[in-house]
C-alpha cells in the first residue's frame, strides 16, 4: 500500500512524520538537528528517498543537508553561496541604497527528473543551483539583471521564497521575492522577466505600472496546467491563465485575501487552497477561528473548510511555505502553524485531524507520495 511521508521543518529542528494512504495513524521521527531553524526541506520527485534541508542559527550561520536514505541518516554538503561578480546594491528599508549580503537559504526545490539538480531561493533574493547533489553552489545572476537594483526587502526580509518548475518545459521556472514580485524565465535561468502586470500595492506602490516592488507571498500551479498560476499576495488572491503575463482578483468571497500559503487539489486543477489571516499587522485567523478556504471553481467563490480545526480562541499563524498537497487518489492537504500544530485531511479538506500538536513553531511543510 502506498503512504506519505510530511517532511516538517520547525524553528527548532526538523521532523518526518509517515503513514499509510489511509492517513490515520502517524509515526513520528524526530527533532532532526534539534534547536536548529528549518526553513525549509523537500524531496526529490525523481529519488524519494534523497531529502535536502536547510538549517540556520543566529549562531553558526546556514548549513544543507543531504539525506539518501529518507531523512534516517543526513550529512552537510556544500554551503558556498557566493554571488556571481560584484553584485552591487539594492533598495533599502528606507529608499537608500543598500550592497546584497547572504544570509539564509529560505526555499530549496530539487529537480522533477535529476536528482543531483537542485534550485536553492535565498535571501538576499538570489537563485542558485547544484547538478552535483548540492556540493555546489552557482548563482543564476541573470534574475539579478531584471531590475534588482530596485528590490527591497518585505517585513521579513528580502528572500526568494517560492520555485516553481514547469513540468513540460524544464527551461522555464517562476519565482517570487518579497517585496520584489513574481518572474519567469524560459531558457533555463539565464534571463528573466517580471511578471507582476495587474497587481495593485497602493500603499506600497504609488505608480501603479510599476513592474517590481509588489510584495507576492506565494505561487501555486497544477502540474497539468503550468501556464495557469495562482497567487497569495500580502493583499489579493490573484490569478493568472497567461504563465504570468497578466494577473486578475479571484479573492471573491474570503473573509481577508492577506494570507501566506496557496496550494492547487492534486486531480482538480480548478480547486485552489488558501488560509486567510486576519492583516498584515494581525497574523492571526479572523475571529480566532482557523479555517482553511477551498474554492472549486479557480478562485472568486469560496468554502470555509472547518470541520475538526479550532473554532474559537484560535491566533495561531500558517506560513507561506506550510501547506502542501498530496497526489493520493483521495487528495490529502497538510499545513503546520506557529501554535506546533500539523494538520491533516485525506478527503480534500472536508474533515481534519490533528497530526501533531506540540511541535515548535512551523516554518515549512513539504508531502511525498510513496509507492
Amino acid at each position: 500500500m502506498s503512504g506519505v511521508r510530511l517532511l516538517v521543518g520547525t524553528r527548532k529542528g526538523a521532523f518526518i512524520l509517515t503513514s499509510d494512504a489511509r492517513r490515520t495513524d502517524w509515526q513520528i521521527s524526530g527533532p532532526h538537528f534539534p534547536g536548529w531553524e528549518i526553513y525549509h526541506l523537500k524531496g526529490s520527485p525523481a529519488n524519494p528517498d534523497r531529502l535536502y534541508a536547510s538549517q540556520s542559527t543566529g549562531w553558526f550561520g546556514q548549513l544543507i543537508q543531504r539525506s539518501d536514505d529518507g531523512g534516517r541518516t543526513w550529512e552537510p554538503v556544500g554551503n558556498q553561496f557566493a554571488y556571481d561578480g560584484d553584485p552591487g546594491t539594492h533598495q533599502w528599508y528606507d529608499g537608500t541604497q543598500h550592497p546584497w549580503e547572504f544570509k539564509r537559504v529560505w526555499y530549496l526545490d530539487p529537480s522533477l527528473s535529476d536528482p543531483n539538480l537542485v534550485y536553492a531561493g535565498v535571501e538576499d533574493a538570489a537563485l542558485f543551483r547544484s547538478s552535483d547533489g548540492g556540493l555546489t553552489w552557482q548563482e543564476l545572476p541573470g534574475l539579478r539583471e531584471a531590475k534588482g537594483h530596485l528590490w527591497s526587502p518585505g517585513a521579513g526580509g528580502m528572500c526568494l521564497h517560492t520555485i516553481l518548475q514547469d513540468p513540460g518545459d524544464p527551461r522555464r521556472l517562476f519565482i517570487a521575492i518579497s517585496a520584489a514580485g513574481a518572474f519567469r524565465t524560459d531558457d533555463g535561468g539565464e534571463t528573466w522577466r517580471p511578471i507582476n502586470n495587474g497587481l495593485a500595492s497602493p500603499f506600497e506602490l504609488p505608480d501603479p505600472e510599476a513592474e517590481v516592488g509588489h510584495c507576492v507571498h506565494n505561487l501555486a500551479m497544477h502540474p497539468s496546467r503550468p501556464g495557469v498560476l495562482f497567487m497569495q499576495k500580502h493583499w489579493d488572491v490573484m490569478r493568472s491563465d497567461d504563465a504570468g503575463a497578466s494577473w486578475r482578483e479571484i479573492s471573491g468571497d474570503l473573509p481577508s485575501d492577506f494570507g501566506f500559503p496557496i496550494g492547487v487539489h492534486a486531480h482538480d486543477p480548478e480547486t485552489v487552497y488558501v488560509v486567510p489571516i486576519k492583516s498584515d499587522s494581525e497574523h492571526y485567523p479572523p475571529d480566532g477561528k482557523l479555517r482553511v478556504y477551498r474554492s472549486r471553481s479557480g478562485g472568486g467563490q469560496w468554502q470555509a473548510l472547518t470541520d475538526g480545526l479550532p473554532q474559537s480562541n484560535c491566533y495561531v499563524n500558517v506560513l507561506r511555505s506550510a501547506l502542501a498537497v498530496d497526489t493520493l487518489d483521495s487528495c490529502g492537504v497538510y499545513f503546520g502553524t506557529t501554535g506546533g500544530q500539523v494538520y491533516a485531511s485525506a478527503d480534500s479538506g472536508d474533515h481534519w485531524m490533528t497530526v501533531v500538536h506540540d511541535l515548535p513553531a512551523v516554518l515549512s511543510v513539504e508531502v511525498q507520495t510513496l509507492p
